[in-house]
């Protein structure tokens, strides 16, 4: 697996955990505020295609994954 697919991954296994975790009707749920996860990850996933900083994919490097490139 290479860092950008790791990022991927990472990513939206975090959103679909934190949109399952606002639904009130999910086992999974926590609150409401847990929309703002998302809200974040969008954000970083947002700026990171302008500026290239991905604290993940820092993290996933770090981890052993390679780069694709």
């Amino acid at each position: 697996m290479t860092v950008e697919n790791g990022v991927r991954v990472v990513l939206s296994s975090v959103v679909l955990l934190s949109v399952a975790m606002s639904h009130p009707k999910c086992t999974l749920y926590v609150s409401d505020k847990m929309l703002w996860v998302t809200t974040f990850v969008g954000v970083m996933l947002f700026q990171s295609a302008f500026t290239g900083f991905c604290p993940t994919a820092m993290i996933l490097k770090k981890l052993g994954l390679k780069s694709a490139a």
